[in-house]
């Protein structure tokens, strides 16, 4: 059933939950058909909140209501929010929500035009922001970063944490304007999402805990598995083409410092920070688990799949990656301060693999 939603600025048709009458709150979550959000939302329902998920479209999320099992299908409501950077288009999400996970973001790689990708990023997490604000059952809010928004591509460091901050992209794009290449806009956008965040706390000092998230790449197995192998979440194309036979050499990102961190993972330390609030508030969280180029990939297959010896590259099985899938020391991730704080480790790389695989196999 769809009903509206009204707002002041827009229209929010919804798809409503039938909501149980215990729970542990209601969790907002934007941008839900996302491979993370939506692997966020099932974190979410399993450890017993509602969840209301926002979709610029309601057509978008029929997957997603699909994918999710009928006993936790009835605690997940979906609210329509066409734009995220019109003041207000959080406002009726927002009622009664007690903790937030802002996911909803710009990837446009090829984009040429720095315009509409900066807004987006910044005034969607701007007016989901603003929303919270007046919104006082809100405890929580989790922002979606990336590592973008620590590392610099004109910077000479070898060793990031959380303490540092990408400080050329941002002037890249101005100075590059159309000509600014899809992977520095990007980068921008997520810097400049995340300064969006930090400037509110600090202007606004809201009741609410804050907290952004840092993932390099993002594996693992999907909820909603794609219609075909073309469709699989960029970052996890590294393991399909592995897997599917493509040269090592040419697979996952064009360019791409292979750090990954399971999708799990992400969604475990978001609903972390909504569950120790006091914990987190203040705090980024680069999550880093792994440096695993193709060959670590075609070992881990080659091994667990005999049968597909002939389909997946061979290589030079064991180089170019350390035991463990740790960094090189000539550049590394620490990805260790949200292990400290959480007391969990990283779900291992070969589970990674594997999962994905045998969750996306019929596409393969």
């Amino acid at each position: 059933m769809i009903l509206p939603i009204s707002s002041s600025s827009t229209s929010c048709p919804s798809i409503p939950a039938n909501k149980t009458t215990m729970s542990k709150g209601l969790a907002l979550i934007t941008g839900i058909n996302g491979f993370i959000a939506a692997r966020t939302a099932l974190t979410f329902l399993q450890a017993g909140y509602r969840v209301r998920g926002t979709a610029r479209s309601l057509h978008s999320t029929k997957p997603l209501l699909s994918a999710i099992p009928a006993e936790l299908v009835a605690n997940l409501e979906i609210v329509e929010v066409p734009d995220i950077t019109i003041p207000g288009a959080f406002d009726q999400a927002i009622e009664g929500v007690t903790t937030v996970a802002h996911l909803a973001s710009p990837i446009f790689l090829t984009s040429t035009a720095p315009g509409p990708v900066l807004k987006a990023a910044v005034e969607g997490t701007q007016r989901v922001l603003e929303s919270a604000l007046t919104e006082p059952t809100v405890k929580s809010f989790t922002l979606m970063s990336s590592v973008a928004a620590i590392i610099d591509t004109e910077s000479a460091n070898a060793h990031y944490d959380e303490s540092n901050w990408n400080e050329s992209s941002e002037r890249l794009v101005r100075e590059l304007g159309n000509e600014v290449p899809g992977y520095i806009l990007y980068f921008a956008s997520k810097t400049a999402a995340e300064k969006t965040l930090w400037k509110f706390r600090d202007e606004h000092k809201p009741a609410f805990k804050i907290a952004a998230v840092n993932p390099v790449y993002v594996a693992g197995p999907p909820v909603v598995v794609p219609e075909s192998r073309d469709k699989i979440h960029g970052t996890t194309k590294l393991i399909s083409d592995v897997y599917s036979g493509t040269e090592l050499a040419k697979s996952g990102l064009p360019g791409a410092f292979p750090s990954y961190v399971d999708v799990r993972d992400v969604a475990r330390v978001i609903l972390f920070g909504a569950e120790n609030p006091e914990k987190v508030d203040g705090e980024r969280f680069l999550l880093s688990g792994y440096h695993v180029p193709a060959q670590a990939v075609a070992d881990i297959l080659r091994e667990r799949y005999p049968e597909r010896e002939g389909v997946i590259e061979k290589g030079e099985p064991g180089q170019g990656y350390e035991k463990g899938y740790g960094y090189p020391k000539e550049r590394v991730y620490d990805g260790s301060k949200v292990v400290r704080v959480t007391g969990e480790g990283y779900i291992p790389w070969e589970k990674t693999v594997v999962d994905f695989v045998e969750s996306v196999k019929a596409i393969l």
